[in-house]
């Protein structure tokens, strides 16, 4: 019998770069899951090599029926709803944590490697992004959901030091790069300040709020490929489990996404590198008022302490803002 590892939200945005980086492995026989109500995104897996597509609630029942036991290394589970302004909570709470909970019994009733997508949003509008729940107050149903499994799992799995299978939590702190276009709204600022710039030559970041100046709002943005390498790093280590921050441990502002996108797409068209001062007297970056569907809901400032990470044996240097906006520029210029 095959042996299969399994991606949740796989023709997603992490989900489905976690599908390719397995695929550049040599690993196939991966079972991709994802709930098809918006069927554009299958293109992200268009690339890729799998062994079977399911559908989320097929394969929810498949889980429960028994058909995958035994036959299962590992589930990557990044499928959620992800959108922040989502408000229908019994949904929210359907989908993210029910569906997470399904899971994880599954894997500790079959040793089978659980590694989640759980959210900094669970910080809210706290100033230390520690993984201590003193530190933890989510603003959004979507934050709470993930809180609220994360709970699950100190209480289950980690309070006894571990219970035999892996079971280890990202905290995914602002995560761009390629494969996300289908996210629409929920896409992160790099990939708009990209079609901003290609349609209209300028960008748009909000004005200042909580104390902070114009697009001087700050936020731990952290590249697709080092969150890639993050996960593949922990099932390598079956014997490490844990909540763990996923960010790059430096906040930077939204002024640097703007900065380093114009000047990438400026590289293309041959023309030359322009200070942030001359872009926002040029015109090319704009600040818009802050909406006010996000008053009070909206973290100004977050950096992930890595520390916990770091500790746990992941020594790699994460891109900074300059270097991984570069490298996505070249690949959306490429599409």
């Amino acid at each position: 019998m095959s042996m299969y590892y399994v991606v949740t939200g796989a023709c997603g945005f992490i989900g489905a770069n976690i599908v390719r980086a397995l695929n550049e492995r040599g690993i196939t026989e991966i079972i991709a899951v994802d709930n098809l109500s918006k069927a554009d995104k299958f293109r992200n897996l268009v690339d890729c090599e799998i062994a079977d597509y399911l559908d989320k609630r097929e394969f929810v029942e498949m889980v429960e029926g028994g058909h995958f036991d035994g036959a299962v290394d590992a589930i990557f589970h990044e499928g959620a709803c992800s959108d922040t302004m989502e408000t229908d909570g019994r949904y929210m709470m359907e989908n993210n944590f029910r569906y997470t909970s399904t899971l994880l019994d599954f894997c500790l009733d079959h040793e089978v490697q659980f590694l989640y997508a759980s959210s900094a949003s669970v910080y809210g509008a706290g100033r230390v992004f520690k993984e201590e729940r003193a530190h933890e107050g989510p603003l959004n149903v979507y934050g709470y959901s993930k809180f609220l499994f994360d709970q699950v799992v100190r209480r289950r799995v980690l309070a006894d030091g571990g219970t035999g299978s892996q079971v280890v939590g990202f905290r995914y702190f602002n995560v761009y790069g390629p494969r996300e276009q289908h996210k629409g709204r929920m896409a992160s600022v790099a990939f708009h300040h990209f079609n901003q710039y290609r349609e209209s030559g300028k960008v748009k970041l909000f004005e200042g709020c909580d104390g902070h100046a114009n697009g001087e709002q700050m936020r731990d943005f952290v590249y697709i490929d080092d969150v890639v390498k993050v996960n593949l790093y922990f099932l390598d280590h079956p014997e490490k489990s844990g909540i763990f921050n996923l960010g790059t441990g430096r906040a930077q502002p939204f002024n640097d996404i703007a900065h380093a996108t114009v000047n990438a797409c400026r590289a293309l068209e041959g023309k030359p590198a322009l200070s942030l001062a001359e872009m926002v007297s040029q015109g090319i970056v704009e600040y818009i008022d802050f909406p006010a569907a996000l008053k009070g809901k909206y973290q100004s400032f977050t950096e992930a302490d890595i520390g916990a990470l770091r500790a746990a044996g992941y020594a790699e240097q994460f891109d900074s803002v300059a270097a991984g906006v570069a490298k996505y520029v070249q690949h959306l210029a490429k599409k």
